[in-house]
């Protein structure tokens, strides 16, 4: 199994090569396959190494040393454990639904073959990044999904909103990849390495200041931060939707999105060290979860509104990695990773049948013209807001109950205040989409229909997984038969989370959340489930929910304090040291030459005269000169 293991990233990297180099060639049929089936072997690839890791732990490979230079050194290789394992299923297995959805919702655009080339190198550096066994190889990974993202987020770059947003994440990503690079740099100072094996071999025989730890942590989060889309770095993820559909799926469902929540749980055994960095976290976490969870109350574009989702719920990740439930956070990662992308795809099922209509207020009514992606952005709708015995319901209680042991009582109900504006806009957004009579243009009326079976197929796998998937992490209190089964995998890498909680007390908390979402899903169908109940026109809104419209205007509070200043200062250097300067000097000097030239040539006029008279004053200056 061993040789196998480098097999699985470099997949992806082959099938980028072949349609990057002969895609325009090839035929759309060809692209597809070459670009999923690259994507399928990995995950069958990837199944293998669970089952070995399952067997006998972790597996290491190391192909060769990128460079030894002093104290330090650095090698390719891949450390497969149960942490990255899981990963690897998760992104290659989901990853592979969306290439093959995407061949149906790409079909008809020209850059087809280029598309599939974006995706697979996307998933190498995806895997690049999770499966590396040391902080480089992370970082080289880490900094290929920043590049693809810009690649997809900009792919139709005609429109310049478009290359605009393409900038904004890429830009933003950078500020939080200072951090983390700050992050390695002391890594290495204090441990004289950046293998994950080495850095926590060294952890009980090391004595660290408790301020370093801390500052190591944060540093390491501030990467987080910026590529999971945490306050104040989450502004790019939104601008992200300008991509086609299968990327918001891929970018913020399975992969980009969650490798902060997946480098905070690598080094759990660094965070468990410093009680101030993961309250921090949580802080951080908490605050995004209800500042995201309240902007997707007043979005009407279908996109947008799962965006700001994706955001409140990696926050909800980030309140559970920092109260110590690490295993509860990948939990959540997974459940996500169904229901997300189940979403994200559905929704673009709706643009395809609206012949790419978003506003959901000219939509209404296509459960109707549209029943198998009604029914399947039912299962993602409701798993996200709690439904009971749905993926949702089981990773969302696990969070909410370490929240309450770790956290308190007031822990608690701020996160579960962010799960109820969940379950608040998901199901306006369902209502609205689906329910009521249709709102659309005739022609649109006209045209609306089912998407073809190559885009339905996945999501109906992806509705089984949002149903199916929560069953991996059963509490233990209910006796399902698998109780804690996930944390128990993880528990090689990540030590169990200790909850003391009785058995009362979780089913209290249970009922509770339980009983408030299904009274949310009733109400909201009574609000949102009719065509008089539609959300207000922009224009028309007032006060708080005017504000809450436009986002709080924090995209205008960074225009205003960084965006206008740079760009200004950037024509100011334009102008004086470009232009003035640089410019001026080149120019300045090429004029005295042309100058100069200009009087030079006056000598060489083809008049014999004033050769002649040259020739004589040359002659009496030597003269003159040897007589000197």
């Amino acid at each position: 199994m061993n040789q196998l293991i480098p097999i699985i990233p470099f997949l992806p990297l082959i099938g980028f090569a072949i349609n990057g180099l002969f895609g325009s060639r090839l035929s759309k049929t060809a692209v597809g396959v070459i670009g999923s089936g690259a994507l399928l072997v990995s995950f069958l690839l990837s199944v293998m190494a669970f089952n070995q890791v399952a067997a006998s732990g972790a597996i290491q490979v190391n192909l060769y040393q990128f460079f030894s230079v002093g104290n330090l050194s650095a090698n390719f290789g891949f450390l497969v454990d149960q942490l990255s394992v899981w990963m690897m299923l998760i992104v290659t297995g989901v990853g592979f639904l969306i290439h093959v959805y995407s061949i149906g919702y790409m079909h008809d655009d020209e850059g087809f073959w280029k598309f599939f080339a974006y995706l697979n190198l996307f998933i190498f550096s995806m895997l690049l990044l999770i499966m590396g066994d040391n902080l480089l190889m992370l970082f080289f990974g880490w900094e290929g999904v920043g590049l693809c993202s810009y690649l997809l987020i900009g792919f139709w770059y005609t429109n310049t909103e478009y290359g605009k947003a393409a900038r904004k994440a890429f830009i933003m990503n950078r500020i939080g990849d200072l951090g983390l690079l700050l992050g390695m740099f002391m890594i290495f100072q204090n441990f004289g390495s950046l293998t994950y094996s080495e850095i926590f071999a060294a952890l009980p025989n090391i004595r660290l200041e408790a301020g370093v730890v801390t500052l190591i942590c944060i540093l390491l989060f501030v990467g987080a931060m910026g590529k999971s889309a945490q306050l104040p770095l989450y502004t790019w993820l939104p601008d992200a939707m300008a991509g086609p559909t299968p990327v918001s799926a891929l970018i913020h469902a399975a992969t980009m999105v969650t490798a902060g929540v997946y480098l905070v749980a690598r080094f759990n055994p660094l965070y468990n060290l410093s009680p101030d960095a993961m309250h921090f976290v949580a802080i951080i976490g908490l605050i995004t979860c209800i500042f995201a969870a309240v902007i997707g109350l007043r979005q009407n574009d279908i996109k947008k509104v799962l965006a700001y989702s994706t955001v409140s719920q990696l926050g909800l990740m980030f309140v559970a990695l920092g109260m110590g439930a690490y295993a509860s956070a990948m939990f959540h990662v997974t459940t996500h990773a169904f229901f997300k992308a189940l979403l994200f795809l559905g929704a673009g099922s709706v643009i395809h049948g609206m012949g790419g209509e978003q506003d959901i207020r000219k939509m209404g009514g296509l459960r109707k013209a549209m029943p198998v992606t009604f029914w399947v952005f039912l299962i993602g709708t409701m798993a996200i807001a709690g439904f009971p015995f749905l993926s949702g319901f089981f990773s969302k209680d696990e969070i909410f109950a370490y929240t309450y042991a770790h956290g308190g009582k007031l822990w608690w109900g701020l996160a579960g205040l962010g799960a109820m504006f969940t379950a608040i806009y998901m199901c306006r957004l369902l209502y609205v989409t689906f329910f009521g009579s249709f709102r659309g243009t005739h022609e649109q009326e006209h045209h609306l229909h089912e998407s073809p079976k190559i885009m339905t197929i996945p999501l109906i796998i992806l509705a089984v997984l949002s149903v199916a998937g929560g069953f991996l992490n059963t509490p233990h209190f209910m006796h399902l038969g698998n109780d804690q089964w996930l944390a128990h995998w993880f528990s090689a890498v990540i030590p169990m989370s200790e909850m003391h909680l009785d058995a009362s007390t979780e089913w209290t908390l249970m009922t509770f959340t339980t009983s408030l979402a299904l009274v949310i899903i009733v109400v909201s169908y009574f609000i949102y489930g009719k065509t008089s109940n539609l959300p207000v026109a922009d224009e028309a809104q007032t006060g708080l929910t005017r504000v809450i419209a436009n986002k709080f205007y924090v995209d205008e509070i960074y225009d205003f304090l960084f965006v206008r200043p740079v760009e200004k200062l950037s024509k100011l250097f334009h102008y004086y040291v470009d232009i003035q300067g640089i410019d001026g000097i080149v120019n300045g000097v090429a004029s005295g030459v042309q100058a100069l030239g200009a009087q030079v040539r006056k000598l060489q006029n083809g008049n014999i005269e004033y050769y002649l008279l040259g020739m004589v004053a040359g002659a009496i200056l030597l003269m003159l000169t040897f007589w000197a």
